[in-house]
């Protein structure tokens, strides 16, 4: 049995792995992002595994591909930021990519609860804005905050940021990574760890305060 909270002025989430179904997007938009690095001269090899993008998930960009490509010069990192986010707006514009199952529904019950809705992601900014306009989830978040944007080295800055920003005083971070843990543990909030997306490794949401098996029952938590 799910433990209860108090009902939230605000709920924060993330994006990859949390509302969208981040794979149905990013990987082939991965794929074609490696075939045009080699078609320019700027990678040679094999694609690296899916399974090391798909771990990145909730890292910084930066980060995702020295993890990804190490070794590799920074100009060709910068380079794969561009047309990874190139091929996933053509991606969304062709209607790829799923948001998981009962986002828009229970994201539109929460709202008419009179509950704050925003989203903090380590994404780029276009990449954020666009998944959730082409979703047409816009009208639901008071606010779009991206690591992209604000240019913050950690989520737990950006989270910060936002809840000063928008005067929030109480609020839950609702993620899947161990960086929404971090982020929402940092700023004093209550963590639902989002246990379905399946890119983490084991123990990222153990200190989560309530872990989730789909996205709808985040409305039997308070």
């Amino acid at each position: 049995m799910q433990p209860t909270l108090q009902k939230p002025e605000a709920m924060l989430f993330d994006l990859d792995g949390t509302l969208f179904q981040t794979e149905t997007l990013l990987l082939p938009a991965y794929h074609a992002t490696f075939d045009q690095l080699r078609s320019e001269g700027l990678y040679t090899g094999a694609t690296p595994p899916e399974s090391e993008i798909l771990g990145s998930l909730g890292m910084l960009l930066e980060h995702i591909w020295q993890r990804v490509m190490p070794g590799v010069d920074v100009q060709v990192h910068r380079r794969a930021d561009e047309l990874l986010l190139d091929y996933q707006i053509r991606g969304l514009e062709q209607g790829e990519g799923k948001m998981y199952d009962g986002v828009a529904e229970t994201l539109a019950a929460l709202r008419e609860q009179g509950i704050r809705l925003f989203v903090a992601s380590n994404g780029l900014e276009d990449y954020v804005k666009r998944v959730i306009e082409h979703k047409q989830l816009a009208p639901l978040f008071e606010g779009l905050y991206s690591a992209g944007e604000f240019r913050t080295r950690s989520k737990v800055d950006l989270v910060r940021m936002l809840l000063e920003t928008y005067g929030v005083k109480s609020a839950w971070m609702v993620g899947d990574r161990s960086s929404d843990v971090e982020a929402g543990k940092m700023n004093g909030l209550p963590v639902i760890g989002c246990d379905y997306a399946g890119f983490r490794k084991e123990g990222e949401l153990e200190h989560a305060d309530v872990r989730i098996g789909r996205f709808s029952d985040i409305l039997t938590l308070y």
